[in-house]
C-alpha cells in the first residue's frame, strides 16, 4: 500500500478521512515499512466498513491487517444500535472464537529438552489436527445445547478441565446470550465428533520457551520465568463456527438491510442490531463462542494429560484464555459518556486494560494477558493491556503476525518437508498430518511479529511482556 494515500498522524497512527458514503474515518495502526507490505485491500476494506450504519468512531485495522472476508483480518469496528448500528458476519469471520491460551508448567526449558521427541510424539497422538479431522468424543444431540451454552463450563463439568481455568477464561469460559434454537443442524452436525480437535490452517499447539522477558514486573505477575517452559493453542470453534457463519452470510445478503440500503461489498452483508435477523445471528455467533471456549478447554485438558505422563512434578496452570474473532456487546466512553457498543474484532484481540472490571483479581493490577502468535519459526509474545488501549481502539491490538504471502503463493515457494527439515536442525519439532499445510504455513509466508508487536506497543494498544520461543509445534 502506497502510504501517500494516507495522512500520517505520527510515527504509528494513519487515518483515510471520510469520503462518499463514508460515516467515519478509517485509522490504521502500523508503521511505514508494514503500511507498504500491506496489500490496498486492507485500506479498501476498512473504508467500506466506515460506510456502515452506525458506525461509531473509526474502522481500525491493526499493525498484522491484511485481506479477509468483508472486514480485513486486523479490523475492528464498533457500532450502536440505537444509531441503526449493524451486526456482520463477515465482520467476525467463519472461525468464531478462534482464539488462543498459554498455559504455564513451570518446567525448566533443560529438563523438557531431553524428552522434546518424545513429547512431540504423544501430543500429536493426543490432539487430533488437520482439515476435518474428528475426535474421539461424541456430542449425543441431547448434550449438544447443553455446551452451547455452558462453554468451558460445560467441558469442566463433564472432567474435562480444572474449575481454577474459569477465572482466566474471558468470560469465564460462558458467553451470556447463547441462543442454541439458532444453531442449524448442520452446524451441531459437523461439531458431533470435532470437539478436542485442533483443526487445519494456523491453528496449532506449541510448546515453548520464554526466551525474554521486557516487562518483568508484569511478567511476574503472569507467572512467567525466563527459560521456563509454557504450552500455547490456537484453535476456534471448528465447523460448527463455519457453518454458523456460512448461513447467516446468505441470510443477510438475501434480506439483512432494509430495502434501499446499498453495500458496497457483498461480503460485508449485515442485519441492524435489533432487527430479529440480527439478534437470531447473535445468538448463533454467542454459542459458537461457548464451543470454542469448551474446545480450548478440552484441548488444553490433553495437553496436560500428556505433560503429566511424562513430567509427573508439571501441572499446567491457566495464565489465560482469549479470542480474536467475536462481536462483543460492550461499554466504552465516548465523548466522557458511557455508550453500549457492539465491537467487532476480526483477527484482532481484545486487551483489557490495568483496572477493568471484568478481569480477574489476580491479573487485574497489570491489565489483561494479549497473547499473539507468531509463526512455526519465529515465536509468539504475551503482551498486556495498557490504561489507554480503551480510547485507542476500543480496548483492541494486533492478534499474531498477519500473512505476507497468500497459502497459494507459499505452496509455490516452498516445500512442507524441507520446511520440516529446516525447523528440526534449528530445534523446533514439527509434527502434522499434511506437509502441504506445513508448506502453506511456512515461517517466510508471514510478517516480522516482532515488528508487528513493536508498532502495536508504540501505538498504545498494548505493551510487550515476554517472547516465547517454539521448540515443539502440532500443526493441523
Amino acid at each position: 500500500m502506497d502510504p501517500a494515500r494516507l495522512i500520517r498522524l505520527d510515527d504509528t497512527t494513519w487515518r483515510a478521512e471520510p469520503t462518499g458514503a463514508m460515516r467515519a474515518p478509517v485509522v490504521i495502526y502500523a508503521e511505514e515499512a508494514l503500511i507498504r507490505g500491506m496489500d490496498d485491500k486492507v485500506l479498501e476494506q476498512a473504508r467500506n466498513v466506515a460506510t456502515l450504519p452506525g458506525i461509531i468512531g473509526a474502522a481500525y485495522a491493526m499493525p498484522d491487517a491484511h485481506w479477509g472476508y468483508g472486514f480485513p483480518i486486523g479490523g475492528v469496528a464498533a457500532f450502536d444500535p440505537t444509531l441503526g448500528g449493524v451486526v456482520s458476519a463477515g465482520g467476525v469471520g467463519f472461525d468464531i472464537s478462534c482464539g488462543v491460551r498459554t498455559m504455564l508448567t513451570g518446567l525448566p526449558a533443560s529438563e523438557v529438552e531431553p524428552r522434546k521427541a518424545a513429547l512431540a510424539d504423544r501430543l500429536f497422538a493426543a490432539v487430533p489436527a488437520g482439515m476435518g479431522r474428528q475426535g474421539d468424543i461424541t456430542v449425543e444431540p441431547a448434550a449438544m445445547d447443553a455446551l452451547l451454552e455452558g462453554g468451558a463450563q460445560w467441558a469442566v463439568a463433564q472432567g474435562w478441565g480444572e474449575a481454577e481455568d474459569l477465572a482466566r477464561i474471558e468470560e469465564q469460559g460462558r458467553m451470556a446470550g447463547a441462543d442454541p434454537a439458532q444453531v442449524s443442524e448442520r452446524a451441531r452436525l459437523r461439531m458431533r465428533r470435532e470437539l478436542g480437535t485442533l483443526g487445519s490452517g494456523n491453528h496449532y499447539l506449541e510448546v515453548q520457551v520464554v526466551a525474554e522477558i521486557l516487562a518483568p514486573e508484569i511478567a511476574a505477575a503472569y507467572g512467567l520465568r525466563l527459560g521456563e517452559v509454557v504450552v500455547t493453542i490456537h484453535s476456534g470453534s471448528r465447523g460448527l463456527g463455519h457453518q454458523v457463519a456460512s448461513e447467516f452470510l446468505l441470510e443477510m445478503a438475501a434480506r439483512g438491510m432494509p430495502e434501499g440500503t446499498t453495500l458496497p461489498d457483498r461480503e460485508l452483508a449485515c442485519a441492524p442490531i435489533a432487527s430479529p435477523l440480527g439478534q437470531r445471528y447473535l445468538g448463533a455467533m454467542r454459542a459458537a463462542i461457548n464451543c470454542a471456549f469448551a474446545n480450548r478447554e478440552i484441548l488444553g485438558h490433553r495437553a496436560r494429560m500428556v505433560f503429566r505422563e511424562l513430567f509427573p512434578e508439571a501441572h499446567l496452570s491457566l495464565l489465560f484464555d482469549v479470542s480474536h474473532n467475536t462481536c462483543k456487546e460492550e461499554t466504552h466512553k465516548i465523548d466522557g459518556e458511557p455508550r453500549h457498543l457492539f465491537v467487532h474484532r476480526k483477527g484482532a484481540t481484545r486487551a483489557l486494560g490495568p483496572g477493568h472490571p471484568a478481569l480477574p483479581e489476580r491479573l487485574r493490577a497489570v491489565g489483561q494477558p494479549v497473547l499473539i502468535g507468531g509463526s512455526m519459526g519465529t515465536g509468539s509474545w504475551v503482551l498486556a493491556g495498557l490504561p489507554n488501549s480503551e480510547a485507542r481502539a476500543f480496548a483492541s491490538a494486533c492478534h499474531g503476525a498477519g500473512r505476507a504471502l497468500s497459502r497459494h503463493a507459499a505452496l509455490k515457494r516452498w516445500s512442507g518437508r524441507a520446511i520440516q527439515d529446516e525447523l528440526a536442525a534449528a530445534g523446533i519439532l514439527i509434527r502434522s498430518p499434511s506437509t502441504r499445510g506445513i508448506a502453506e504455513e511456512a515461517p517466510g509466508a508471514y510478517k516480522d511479529v516482532g515488528a508487528v508487536v513493536a508498532v502495536t506497543e508504540r501505538a498504545g494498544l498494548a505493551r510487550r511482556v515476554a517472547r516465547l520461543r517454539p521448540i515443539v509445534c502440532i500443526k493441523g
